[in-house]
């Protein structure tokens, strides 16, 4: 097994911290460093807060060094731990998209929903507690919008496809994008000897569409960055090799749904059976030696949550 050791790079100032959401090597936390100032992008769940901390304590910096807490969008792999974090680091503002902001600021609607799904036991394994952020300390971060983060310039767009509710950040000093979900899953363990990935979109209910996402992503691809920074997991190269493979994801999984348009009884199983079978055959190729068993249960989640999405756009066309 390859290593998948969290990325980074002191010189670009760029550290990638593991979420320790569900499994390691499944969800990150990013943070940048310019000069003595701070930011952090994703904040991932209640119990990542500690381990953001403790890379700001390694780094000699303090909490109070914090400027920017950057949020993706609000799914909450991602944004769970920004009341947390945004009460640790009182100097701090924390920039969302404006369709997210509302629910960083009073996060009950957003809390009862995940709630009703996963029940409070499981909810609180998962993502502990959401705080609220005072609205003064929010920041909408509309398409073109630019942040000065010490010199270094950070810049968003307004990218859908994945939620509504998404940015994508471009940064001066790497030339690289934190591109959330817009720009697919990647995770290392799947990482073949001679640097081919597996790369592939995430249609995960409630706001998939097809036509958006291929737009965000040509819109990342049209920068030209050197590396585009997956939240899950780590950064990948922009080539052609690898937006090829993930536009013919996004492509396969449109061509599964639409298979089952017609056929609505029981296809949520037969979309989430067809997107594992199809991982399966990528990963394997990459990585012959990693097991089916390895690969399925890995992929399972993503398999059975791109189903979802997927069945909630079937039902809106």
């Amino acid at each position: 097994m390859l290593t998948t050791e969290p990325f980074a790079d002191e010189q670009l100032g760029i550290w990638q911290i593991d979420a320790d959401y569900v499994a390691p090597g499944l969800a990150s936390v990013y943070l940048l460093r310019q000069g003595d100032r701070l930011a952090v992008i994703e904040t991932g769940t209640a119990a990542t807060v500690p381990h953001v901390l403790d890379k700001i304590a390694a780094l000699g910096l303090t909490p109070e060094h914090v400027d920017w807490i950057i949020l993706t969008h609000i799914h909450l792999d991602h944004a769970a731990g920004a009341g947390a974090l945004m009460a640790a680091c009182r100097q701090a503002k924390l920039v969302v998209h404006p369709r997210g902001a509302r629910h960083m600021i009073d996060p009950a609607k957003l809390e009862a929903g995940t709630l009703a799904v996963y029940g409070a036991e499981a909810y609180a394994r998962l993502y502990g507690r959401l705080i609220p952020v005072a609205a003064e300390r929010v920041v909408e971060a509309t398409e073109g919008m630019t942040l000065d983060f010490n010199g270094r310039t950070l810049s968003f767009m307004d990218t859908p496809g994945h939620a509504l509710h998404h940015v994508c950040i471009h940064d001066s000093r790497s030339n690289g994008v934190f591109s959330g979900d817009t720009f697919g899953l990647s995770y290392r363990q799947f990482d073949a000897a001679d640097g081919r990935v597996l790369l592939f979109v995430t249609t995960t209910p409630v706001h998939f569409d097809p036509q958006a996402m291929r737009q965000s992503i040509e819109r990342i691809v049209a920068l030209q960055p050197d590396a585009v920074y997956l939240t899950h997991y780590g950064p990948v190269k922009p080539d052609a090799a690898n937006v090829s493979q993930l536009l013919a994801s996004l492509d396969a999984f449109v061509a599964i749904a639409m298979a089952e348009k017609d056929r609505p009884q029981g296809r949520a199983e037969r979309m989430t059976q067809a997107i594992s079978d199809w991982l399966l055959a990528r990963a394997q190729a990459l990585r012959p030696d990693l097991s089916e068993e390895f690969c399925r249960r890995w992929l399972a989640t993503d398999a059975d949550l791109n189903a979802q999405g997927l069945e909630v756009w079937l039902n809106r066309q």
